[in-house]
């Protein structure tokens, strides 16, 4: 997988695990781009971007969450290591 932002790309520990690493990181990095936006709308006292972004928000986590679920606990630990450090 391509990456084009600060999120890295991370192999899975399991091979078989590779798609669902794939998707938990693209989601949590549209999450990460949706609250980037949401922080700027929230400072700006944009109250229309605010409930926009705070949408995104929800939705890219929740979708991120589907695919977690699926994932072994030490995928994600990887992820959550590989990630934020």
């Amino acid at each position: 997988m391509k990456s084009n932002s600060l999120i890295p790309t991370i192999k899975a520990i399991n091979p078989k695990h590779q798609t669902l690493v794939n998707r938990c990181v693209s989601w949590l990095q549209k999450h990460h781009e949706a609250d980037r936006l949401l922080n700027i709308a929230d400072g700006e006292g944009d109250d229309k971007a605010y409930k926009k972004w705070d949408k995104k928000c929800e939705y890219t986590f929740e979708k991120y969450l589907e695919y977690a679920e699926e994932l072994p606990q030490r995928e994600l630990d990887q992820i959550d290591k590989l990630i934020y450090g």
